[in-house]
């Protein structure tokens, strides 16, 4: 079966899935880059008189992390430019975009009970057909898409990137 891909949707903006998403857009792939909304405010965001339900607020986690891989060194991305590339959101307020991509990639921590979570809010949303992968090295597949329709365990499968993604041209397909 050929596949276009033509967006992915990255959920987990940390190291790892900030990379991701800036080695997609490097070679031109539209990407949305969602995390968790704070459970609280910073100091800084208090001062300002900001609040909880902010979208500045709620998208800090992700905008942070994208921030801070595109000034580290060696830099993820090719071109500052190609930044524009990635939107960024929430898994709150933005998880439904995720509808309109080709490829969803899961990178968020290393924990069953919360990669499940994911997965069962992942397919309230995605397109029948979809490819959902999981960047886990340590957690066997299979018990990621245990409850999961038969459509999300066709297309589901691992796709584990090593780190720094740009610098190490490793990838992993865990079937």
């Amino acid at each position: 079966m050929k596949r276009t891909i033509k967006k992915v949707a990255v959920i987990g903006s940390g190291i790892m899935g900030s990379g991701i998403a800036c080695h997609f857009a490097n070679i031109g792939i539209e990407v949305l880059l969602l995390d968790i909304v704070p459970r609280e405010l910073t100091d800084a965001e208090t001062k300002k008189g900001w609040s909880l339900e902010d979208k500045i607020v709620r998208n800090r986690i992700v905008n942070e992390h994208l921030a801070n891989a595109l000034k580290s060194k060696p830099s993820p991305i090719y071109h500052q430019k190609f930044a524009s590339r990635i939107k960024t959101g929430n898994t709150t307020d933005d998880l439904a975009q995720i509808a309109t991509a080709d490829w969803i990639i899961e990178v968020v921590v290393e924990r069953l009970d919360i990669k499940k979570s994911v997965f069962e809010q992942i397919e309230k949303y995605r397109k029948p057909g979809t490819l959902v992968t999981s960047n886990t090295s340590g957690i066997p597949i299979h018990y990621m898409s245990e409850g999961r329709s038969d459509d999300f365990q066709k297309h589901f499968c691992g796709t584990h990137f090593f780190n720094p993604a740009r610098y190490l041209k490793l990838f992993e397909i865990i079937p």
